[in-house]
């Protein structure tokens, strides 16, 4: 099982030691901030408080252990500079550094770091993708030729299977998986919902009212399927 390390408590390191934990990977977190690290500890495999830019203290916690690093002191600029060349020298196959701004990405990348990341920007940019475009619920940009959206199913596509709709013919585009909205009744009796998400659709699934198309394209292609919702 893959091991590991989220280096900083803000929103962004806290938010991903949860969701890696969640999937049941072995966590370990670092922050020197006492309360951070308690909060972190009730649902990660290990808590440390200590000063990330001391390197002797990240050996004596198995840092070199991990395979894979992620360094979540944007904020501290040359604190994320230091600690991403200490997980470096320590060989950890895989660091993956958070910048708050291009500047620092290009020192980041400069130094070593495998992957540099921009959690406010990229946010940012799915919001206004969002507000701009009120049928796609997500945005995420791939690369800079692709992007995956999350799109209400328009009423022109409910009631027919993806073969009949075949947008990959008409647009370019792949559905890699859909969203369907499930009926139900909650223990108060009143009438609720729940998601049950078909990963890999074939043609033959069927899309009904109310579902959410997960899409695959070029941006480009994105762009000209935004003109149907």
């Amino acid at each position: 099982m893959r091991q590991f390390a989220v280096i900083g408590l803000g929103r962004f390191g806290i938010t991903v030691a949860r969701a890696l934990s969640k999937k049941g990977f072995q966590v370990i977190v670092i922050d020197s901030d006492e309360e951070k690290v308690r909060i972190a500890s009730e649902f990660t495999t290990v808590a440390v408080q200590l000063d990330a830019t001391d390197a002797n203290s990240l050996q004596k916690v198995g840092l070199k252990d991990m395979d894979v690093a992620i360094v979540a002191v944007g904020e501290d600029i040359s604190a994320s500079i230091l600690v991403t060349m200490i997980c470096k020298d320590m060989g950890i196959p895989m660091v993956i550094s958070k910048a708050t701004d291009p500047l620092q990405g290009k020192i980041l990348a400069k130094i070593g770091a495998d992957r540099v990341v921009f959690p406010e920007r990229d946010m940012g940019e799915r919001l206004a993708e969002s507000l701009a475009s009120p049928g796609i619920f997500d945005f995420i940009s791939v690369s800079k030729d692709y992007s995956i959206i999350e799109i209400a199913a328009p009423k022109a596509f409910c009631g027919k299977n993806l073969g009949e709709v075949n947008l990959r013919a008409k647009y370019g585009v792949t559905v890699i998986a859909i969203k369907h909205k499930i009926p139900g009744i909650d223990e108060a009796g009143e009438p609720t919902f729940s998601e049950e998400i078909g990963i890999a659709p074939t043609s033959k699934d069927e899309i009904a009212k109310g579902d959410t198309l997960v899409v695959l394209g070029k941006v480009k292609d994105v762009e000209r399927l935004k003109g149907i919702i």
